[in-house]
């Protein structure tokens, strides 16, 4: 069974850093790109950060300079650095993969998805 499996979200005070994983099971991430999005209450579901298959990473202009992403295909895992947190952050957040390899902040290329988990960002 093709599965993401994401860990990492919960409660931190503004400023503060948290580091969001995605595991892929059942395939390898290799050859997809993965891509984090997120989704506040009354909002719309929103991309943050991708990264192709060979590395390429694109961020939404709110996320830049604070977030990282990262893969680390031995562990058939991504990362989400997420520094300086803002309540605004607040969301529940999804990594998805997309078979293709292509970065984008676009949701509707993404082929696999996770659950979803809540970050919050309050003090």
């Amino acid at each position: 069974q093709l599965q993401l499996v994401e860990s990492g979200g919960g409660l931190v005070q503004p400023g503060g850093s948290l580091r969001l994983s995605c595991a892929a099971s059942g395939f390898t991430l290799d050859f997809h790109a993965i891509g984090w999005f997120r989704q506040a209450p009354g909002k719309e579901r929103e991309g943050v950060s991708c990264i192709s298959s060979s590395g390429k990473t694109n961020y939404a202009d709110s996320v830049k300079g604070r977030f990282t992403i990262s893969r680390d295909n031995a562990e058939n895992t991504v990362y989400l650095q997420m520094n300086s947190l803002k309540p605004e952050d607040t969301a529940i957040y999804y990594c998805a993969a997309d078979s293709f390899g292509r970065c984008s902040l676009y949701g509707a290329l993404y082929d696999y998805w996770a659950q979803g988990t809540q970050v919050t960002v309050s003090s």
